[in-house]
């Protein structure tokens, strides 16, 4: 038995070896513009998520779309080659690695490609697949796309190919639900142009579909004019049925006569420091009165987070006119109220804060095991009774978050 082993382990390493070789020589016939590294590609190893790491054999970073799709042309001509495109390393399964193959670079092509075109009255931001989105809000000038992710150090490519949620998806909908055009590479290595009515089936494959039919290498992006300030308000609820009767008056409000973003989260009744009371506060000189909690509070607290965007030249009695209007129609415990006034670019980027504190006390590194699904009305009062109430009553060790979303959106 031992010696048949050896002799099996043997035989497979030879064969791993002449393997490696040949990646080796598919990669270094690659007539790139761009750069391939074999030596520094511990960063394409991890990513976000903390829990899966895997070697690439190289790291491209390319110079555009062409580059890419060769890359992808030689996966598609060795059975053993695999290629996968990395964003910004916001993954959390490991989806952004290749073991022993190739990681594109995206951020590399992020300064590639950017125009602000006008169509018909409207306005559109034409984006490379590798920008971020924080540096897409930068670029455009008193313009911004219409639906966001809570954190915009993400790229364009990486979020459009999920979905791309936060509060303003119940308006207009995730931000694949923006996008009027891309350039696609497809899985043969092909760089193709789509849209609504032109290759449509690819076009709306690449959107939400998870990396599976293409790389999303430029998208064009719906854009608004920008506010210059935000209302930001947080309410807190101690009964889930008020927390989402709430939450669903705001978002079938017409446009207009409501708040331009609606979210929410679930947090524990206690003084967690990750998953407490204190996350609620939206200032350090704001203090979270426990003592104003309703007496029939359970395990966990439901948090509704909205926002108003006005104007400098707005008067703020007009501004507190229609908050007032809006939050004297909901439940909410009425002495558990936080709200700060920032400037419309500090709301987008108030995850930057977040950042900067947990990359400087080490957690930004630790394992990110994290879970998306959609619930349908008529099963979350049984999702919050068995998983919020029970299973997860003493916190998760981060944000449970809660976005009401409109099917028609």
């Amino acid at each position: 038995m031992m010696i048949a082993y050896i002799e099996r382990f043997i035989h497979e390493n030879d064969t791993e070896s002449r393997q490696g070789d040949d990646l080796s020589n598919i990669c270094q016939s690659l007539d790139l513009q761009g750069t391939i590294d074999y030596v520094a590609t511990g960063i394409a190893a991890k990513d976000f998520g903390g829990l899966y790491s895997f070697n690439p054999l190289a790291i491209i970073r390319p110079a555009g779309a062409d580059d890419i799709a060769m890359a992808v042309k030689a996966a598609c001509r060795s059975p053993n080659l695999t290629v996968a495109a990395r964003g910004n390393g916001h993954s959390i399964n490991g989806q952004a690695m290749a073991e022993g193959g190739l990681v594109i670079d995206m951020r590399a092509t992020g300064e590639n490609h950017f125009k602000i075109v006008t169509m018909n009255g409207e306005m559109f931001a034409d984006v490379s697949g590798g920008a971020l989105w924080e540096d897409v809000l930068k670029r455009c000038v008193n313009l911004a796309p219409r639906s966001w992710t809570d954190y915009l150090g993400l790229t364009v490519g990486g979020t459009l190919s999920n979905a791309g949620v936060s509060g303003q998806a119940f308006r207009y909908g995730p931000q694949s639900s923006n996008v009027t055009e891309l350039d696609v590479v497809t899985g043969k290595g092909d760089i193709l142009t789509c849209s609504e009515t032109e290759n449509s089936e690819l076009f709306f494959g690449a959107l939400g579909g998870l990396g599976q039919f293409g790389i999303i290498t430029r998208a064009r992006v719906k854009l608004q004019s920008t506010p210059d300030m935000v209302r930001w308000i947080r309410v807190v609820y101690s009964e889930f049925e008020d927390f989402t009767h709430d939450a669903e008056w705001l978002v079938n409000r017409p446009d207009g006569v409501s708040f331009d973003y609606v979210e929410g989260f679930v947090f524990v009744n206690s003084d967690d420091p990750v998953n407490g009371w204190c996350t609620v506060p939206l200032d350090p000189s704001q203090r979270f009165d426990q003592t104003a909690i309703p007496p029939t509070a359970g395990y966990v607290l439901y948090c509704l987070e909205v926002a108003l965007h006005y104007q400098n030249s707005d008067h703020r009695s007009a501004v507190d006119m229609v908050v007032n209007s809006l939050l004297g129609r909901l439940r909410f415990a009425k002495d558990l109220k936080f709200q700060v006034d920032v400037a419309y670019v500090e709301f987008l980027l108030r995850l930057k804060r977040v950042e900067e504190h947990a990359r400087a006390n080490g957690t930004w590194d630790s394992p990110h095991p994290w879970l998306n699904m959609f619930i349908s009305k008529r099963d979350i009062a049984d999702f919050d009774r068995m998983v919020f109430k029970k299973l997860l009553k003493e916190g998760v060790g981060g944000p449970m978050l809660v976005y009401p979303l409109l099917r028609s959106k």
